[in-house]
């Protein structure tokens, strides 16, 4: 935990603090016993004494400062990076007519739970999970009186649960704790904290995902490991198909020929993988029946109108350095499964068949979260989708081709996954937890954010002039490693687009903050 770390800390600085001052004394004491002057020093009390008292004053002084310096460079060392401009407030829900005030008070009831229930109702209505349905209606009915109803602390974990689990409930009784003492509400915490708390109560203390037993031990917990999104997952995955023949055919040509440069091909790549964020379940629900419908293809053409700031430049270039050097190490920090999860597949099947990346990192979710967002079992299962899909007629020579290169990337160590805790929490980014933050900062090359919930937490879902405010000064002064952020907008939160596209965008589209029509990719150096 950050606290206890930083009682490490502290204590480790005043333990070097003293070592510091014994050390003087004995620094001063052998330099008394072997000075010219030593024995007539101490056959004189008065002269020792008042010698020593005088060097003792002007040493400790000097040391007392040595160790305040050393006590703030050790507690800057500790601390991580923040925004290099003054932090904004962040975004409430207790404002009506905003997005936020509508996803608290209304969609995440009204459309998400009651989706979540239409789709798990056949298994939730059992004897079975009688238990799960009668804490599921709790959370409902919170939610439905969100501006009344306080917010609680997490359940604690059950006794002789494992240190990951119990590390994991601390963390979120950290992000919980000021606003339970506070008395808020779900709509008076800040937007972020209480959005993502609502998906952790859902999966950790509704169906108690982790939890292989119930916690009255009366036997096995129905809803231990169990996906209440997996339908949705699935049938986003199968409406993928006929879309992603056309990008994987752009993809797998793109590294097949040798006249593409980075340029083209990093543009194409990005592109890409920004605009899939646009498919998400969690606001446009996957039909199954669109699945041999090529709906992509369009909102890539328009692609280009939609971007409100484009770092494709910078991206470009610090690619072309990695190339040179023999490839980096580059995380995707994912977001949703379904099309956009191919989209990130084919992003980093261009960057390890380029030569730019030689290990491509997944980072996911560690249980089941907004509905869509991937965690390692749904990539998986993506790729042997694709790899094994029948295909009789010959109409996905180019899905099932990726998908077989995508099997080897993972046999052979190009691709990895890896799920973390952190991305499911309410931190903002500038609090990323360890180890995660030090594996970042010592190994990655380059981290691709994607999706609007990620982009929101790099921001900590403040309210930063969208115009005035740099992604360089908000989000590349802090992160652990270079990183470039792909996102369509979502929500109203934002930083780094010019004044004159921000304008632009306001007068096409009044929603054009929340409605996925605009993007953005940016890129920043990382601290």
């Amino acid at each position: 935990m950050i606290q206890r770390s930083a009682g490490k800390v502290r204590s480790s600085i005043s333990i070097s603090a003293s070592a510091l001052l014994i050390l003087s004394l004995f620094a001063i004491a052998t330099q008394i016993l072997h000075s010219p002057t030593t024995a007539s020093a101490w056959t004189t009390p008065r002269t020792i004494s008042s010698q020593f008292r005088s060097y003792s004053r002007s040493s400790i002084a000097s040391t007392s400062t040595s160790a305040i310096k050393m006590a703030d460079s050790s507690a800057a060392a500790g601390s991580k990076p923040k925004p290099k401009l003054p932090i904004p407030d962040p975004v409430f829900s207790a404002t009506p007519g905003t997005f936020a005030y509508d996803t608290m008070s209304r969609r995440v009831d009204q459309e998400i739970l009651q989706r979540t229930f239409d789709d798990n109702k056949d298994v939730w209505e059992t004897t079975e999970f009688k238990d799960v349905l009668e804490r599921f209606n709790t959370l409902r009915y919170e939610l439905q009186h969100a501006g009344d109803t306080k917010l609680a602390l997490p359940l604690e974990p059950p006794t002789g649960c494992s240190e990951a689990r119990r590390t994991e409930w601390e963390e979120w009784k950290q992000i919980m704790d000021p606003f339970v003492s506070k008395g808020d509400t779900w709509l008076t915490a800040p937007w972020m904290v209480a959005e993502f708390y609502v998906y952790r109560r859902l999966l950790v203390d509704v169906i108690q995902y982790w939890d292989e037993n119930n916690r009255d031990s009366s036997g096995k917990n129905p809803g231990y490991l169990y996906d209440p999104f997996i339908k949705q997952k699935r049938a986003g995955l199968v409406s993928s198909v006929a879309s992603a023949e056309g990008v994987l055919g752009k993809i797998n040509n793109l590294v097949a020929s040798d006249e593409d440069s980075i340029d083209q091909g990093t543009r194409l790549a990005a592109s890409i993988a920004l605009w899939g964020n646009k498919m998400d379940l969690s606001l446009w629900p996957a039909d199954t029946k669109t699945a041999t419908q090529d709906i992509f293809s369009a909102i890539l053409d328009k692609a280009t109108e939609g971007l409100l700031h484009d770092d494709s430049s910078l991206l470009v270039e610090h690619f072309e350095k990695l190339k040179a050097q023999g490839g980096g190490n580059i995380d995707i920090i994912v977001d949703n499964a379904g099309f956009e999860l191919i989209t990130d597949l084919s992003l980093a099947q261009y960057l390890v068949e380029s030569g730019i990346a030689k290990c491509v990192t997944f980072q996911l979710k560690s249980h089941p979260t907004f509905v869509s967002d991937a965690m390692e079992s749904d990539l998986l299962e993506h790729v042997n989708h694709f790899a094994e899909l029948p295909d009789d007629q010959g109409a996905y020579p180019n899905v099932k081709l990726s998908g077989s290169k995508w099997q080897e990337y993972l046999k052979d160590g190009r691709w990895k996954c890896t799920e973390n805790n952190f991305w499911v929490q309410g931190f903002s980014m500038w609090d990323m937890t360890e180890p995660l933050w030090s594996d970042m900062h010592e190994r990655c090359d380059l981290a691709f954010v994607k999706g609007d919930a990620n982009y929101r937490r790099l921001l900590g879902d403040c309210t930063w002039d969208v115009s005035e405010a740099s992604f360089q000064d908000v989000v590349g002064h802090y992160f652990p490693c270079p990183v470039t952020a792909l996102r369509t907008l979502k929500a109203e939160v934002g930083c780094g687009m010019e004044a004159d596209q921000v304008e632009r965008a306001g007068k096409l589209d009044p929603n054009w903050q929340t409605n996925g029509r605009f993007g953005v990719l940016q890129f920043g150096t990382g601290c």
